[in-house]
């Protein structure tokens, strides 16, 4: 989007919409990436990227803290650990060109992944699509009813291929689109989950073959059809180059951190400045010694509405409290509320 706003000469917005990136691209392991826990002794690992789910409580830190809801598992086990939850989902990471094949948090994350979710078949491995999964038959093959057990997917094997062939190991990659092929059903069909338990003939049930999931599941086809190009092309073809070029190659990091009434962020790292992003015309009042003494600082709107300003507060030493609120220039009303952002130590990434 901020190429297109470049070609027609739209450079502030074109900006904006990068520094916007920059600042998500800068915290990602801070919302996904989990150290330190008993999964990552397990595994002998530093860490490893979540799934992506939200938090039960809309003022959790971050994706990774707390516990996030399980969907299509009973009602006394429907919550889970955010931590203790992964996916094949975090390869998405290298698909957009945000982390690096080798990066050693994804190389992490794969021991972890391969540990818990690969399913070795007779066709070759496929995967499940987080730890906890209830969506797929019950154990004795009975259909699912609103619970169930996942069933490995030959979607994910696609998408693991993209990864290998991103990774330079197309041999890999071409292995897995022989088993993503004979994944299929009759007719060709590829089905949203493959059967991983012994064979039960009663129930029409055979091992590696489609369970009683979706067939065809269109976007299963669409990956083996993006699979087949990148591996023509030798390259992963749906692969945005921006981020390779900004976050991989020029390793960009974010100036800022940006707090918004639906993202109201505690603390940022020393060295960062505090960008405000308003939905309406205000005035940030706000003071970094408890009051003491006192600044307003007013917003400009953007081309996309966004009222904003940016606190210089990047000089603040570690351990200094921000404490703001707004004045409301269209109805003439205070916030009357405070709100704080502390400085921590510098950014672990």
């Amino acid at each position: 989007a901020a190429d297109m706003l470049d070609i027609v000469g739209k450079t502030e917005p074109a900006n904006y919409l990068r520094e916007t990136a920059d600042c998500w691209n800068d915290q990602i392991e801070r919302w996904t990436y989990a150290t330190g826990t008993p999964l990552s002794a397990e595994m002998g690992v530093n860490g490893y990227y979540v799934r992506i789910a939200p938090p039960d409580t809309s003022d959790a830190a971050s994706p990774k803290d707390g516990y996030v809801p399980i969907k299509n598992r009973p009602p006394v086990d429907s919550d889970r650990l955010a931590e203790a939850i992964i996916s094949p989902d975090s390869l998405a990471l290298v698909r957009f060109g945000l982390r690096a094949a080798d990066d050693p948090r994804i190389l992490d994350t794969l021991k972890a992944i391969d540990a818990r979710l690969r399913c070795d078949l007779p066709q070759g491995p496929l995967w499940y699509r987080y730890t906890g999964d209830g969506y797929g038959e019950h154990e004795d093959g009975a259909p699912f009813d609103g619970t169930g057990q996942g069933r490995p997917w030959p979607l994910l094997a696609g998408e693991r291929a993209h990864y290998e062939l991103a990774a330079g190991r197309r041999d890999r990659a071409e292995s897995l689109l022989a088993t993503l092929e004979a994944s299929a059903g009759i007719g060709g069909l590829l089905p949203e989950q493959v059967w991983d338990g012994p064979d039960m003939p009663q129930r029409e049930l055979r091992r590696g073959a489609p369970s009683g999931s979706a067939m065809p599941l269109v976007w299963a086809h669409a990956e083996h059809i993006k699979l087949l190009r990148s591996l023509r092309d030798g390259a992963v073809f749906d692969l945005p180059p921006q981020g390779v070029e900004r976050y991989i190659k020029a390793k960009t990091t974010s100036p800022r951190r940006i707090w918004r009434f639906n993202n109201k962020i505690r603390s940022i790292p020393t060295g960062k400045m505090l960008r405000v992003e308003l939905a309406a015309r205000g005035v940030v009042h706000w003071s970094s010694d408890k009051w003491l003494t006192v600044r307003d600082d007013k917003t400009i709107e953007n081309a996309f509405g966004v009222h904003l300003v940016d606190l210089s507060v990047d000089r603040l030493p570690p351990g200094s409290t921000i404490v703001f609120t707004f004045f409301w220039p269209d109805t003439s009303r205070w916030e009357n509320v405070d709100f704080t952002v502390c400085i921590e130590g510098s950014d672990s990434r």
